[in-house]
């Protein structure tokens, strides 16, 4: 029987997206059973894959983690209990393998020795001889391993998958990392508070699989709640795969505003007038927010309220566009005042610009000048979630070098097959919208997310409606 592997997994092994693998199994390259794939047909379809990892993969990983903000971790590895645990796991499966298989020889030598005892039956010599050929032709067969069931075992120990009930929704647990912080860098909006064992608001409950505590928490579960399987998720790691029944968040109005006071990481600039503020949490006092929401910040006796411009899959890293304007006391802060290890407080979340996560539809980003903050942390949401089937980009601006992370789009145009750059420097935004129309023959299959100043803003809905674009597909947020 051919051994079956989800999406997901599929994906890590020949080392593209699951968009790529929808996309041919919708095309009929690969066959699918169930939203399933079989490790053959990837070979067939994927000839050259390797043992060690491709070559694309690792080159999207590092966008990604330079995208995401993600520090290098110390350890790339789960903890030893962990890795032991899934190795004796492995060995079990590999152990009750060779069992059936004796017992199987076993059976067949019984059969075979019931057949020579009735020989003189008509029929049963005809039927030993097919018996000893299969068996011969079996046993004779020197069959190289499946590389990607090879692959899968390796892939199995380093990692756990996760599906989350009631959304259907999965990730990888690896490393050290928790199970809380596994979904936040796989773009999914579990529920969570402290992310520091403390308020209780991470639980799930354990459908199947083995969980281990990893970090210490103060948080008690009740019998009832421990009896019906629940565990902490920003405590805990995966054993191995696992069902989890667990709450997402579903809007915006489901995260509560926070108050935390967080220390500048570093200033740096982005470009002529545009500085980068990167502002670092508390390890026990995370800021919890969705992709493309603002916060206020405050420095003395200034404050602005700004969006977010990266991915809350790392929510202790919060990175912010600030643009020189000598009328903004807060701007002048940052560029004059602010250093690296002062403190700044950090009021919010605020907003609904946020990704429709559960939309089949490919996706256009628009952004005008400094529009491109809440659309950078939609865009990494979008490719950490690995939806989509397009996702392309149009940075409009009509300030010198005011395509200030130019490069970056770039390196994400390079390393992700379902993602296109395009940088605009004339016209406005109807042009766009006319330029939009061309690249794309039917805009209305698509979900557009536009950010910008309020002109802009207001004459791109202006645009897309005379294009007749459904208004239930379009969020639009003047920065």
């Amino acid at each position: 029987m051919p051994r079956l592997l989800t999406l997901s997994r599929a994906a890590r092994l020949v080392g593209t997206s699951r968009v790529a693998l929808q996309l041919k199994i919708r095309s009929g390259e690969l066959p699918s059973f169930d939203g399933m794939v079989s490790a053959d047909d990837l070979l067939r379809l994927y000839p050259d894959i390797r043992l060690e990892e491709d070559g694309g993969f690792e080159q999207v990983r590092e966008i990604k983690e330079r995208a995401f903000g993600r520090r290098v971790r110390e350890r790339l590895l789960p903890s030893q209990e962990i890795l032991s645990q899934r190795l004796y796991e492995q060995s079990t499966e590999l152990a009750d393998l060779r069992s059936h298989l004796q017992r199987y020889h076993a059976m067949m030598e019984a059969l075979r020795s019931r057949i020579r005892e009735q020989e003189n039956k008509p029929g049963m010599a005809a039927l030993g001889a097919f018996l000893d050929g299969q068996l011969a032709e079996i046993l004779g067969a020197a069959e190289a391993p499946n590389a990607l069931s090879v692959m899968d075992d390796m892939l199995r120990v380093m990692s756990a998958h996760v599906t989350l009930h009631p959304s259907g929704h999965d990730f990888f647990v690896e490393g050290a990392d928790t199970l809380l912080e596994a979904a936040l860098r796989a773009g999914l909006a579990v529920s969570y508070g402290c992310s520091n064992g403390n308020c209780g608001l991470c639980k799930a409950r354990v459908v199947s699989g083995e969980v281990r505590k990893v970090r210490p928490h103060d948080y008690v579960l009740s019998e009832a709640e421990k009896s019906q399987g629940y565990t902490l998720l920003c405590a805990h790691a995966a054993v191995g795969d696992l069902v989890l029944e667990a709450l997402e968040t579903g809007s915006a109005g489901d995260i509560p505003p926070q108050q935390i006071v967080a220390r500048i990481k570093a200033v740096e600039a982005l470009g002529e007038g545009v500085r980068l503020l990167h502002l670092q949490t508390p390890r026990n006092n995370r800021l919890r927010f969705l992709a493309g929401q603002s916060a206020t910040l405050t420095a003395g006796d200034t404050s602005a309220q700004l969006p977010i411009a990266s991915c809350p899959c790392d929510d202790r890293n919060l990175h912010f566009h600030i643009e020189r304007n000598p009328n903004d006391d807060f701007a002048r802060q940052v560029f004059d005042v602010l250093r690296a290890g002062d403190a700044v407080t950090v009021f919010g979340p605020w907003g609904d610009f946020v990704l429709r996560a559960d939309s089949p539809r490919p996706i256009l980003f628009v952004a005008s000048e400094a529009g491109f903050a809440p659309v950078k942390g939609l865009i990494e949401h979008a490719m950490s979630l690995d939806r989509a089937e397009l996702l392309h980009l149009y940075w409009h601006t009509q300030r010198p070098a005011g395509h200030y992370l130019a490069n970056l789009c770039r390196s994400w145009a390079g390393a992700l097959d379902n993602f296109r750059y395009t940088a605009c420097d004339e016209g406005g935004a109807a042009d766009l919208v006319g330029r939009m129309a061309r690249d794309h023959a039917d805009l209305a299959a698509f979900d557009v997310y536009a950010a910008g100043p309020g002109s802009f803003v207001q004459e791109m809905d202006a645009a897309l409606q005379r294009n007749r674009f459904p208004a239930s597909q379009l969020r639009l947020e003047i920065v």
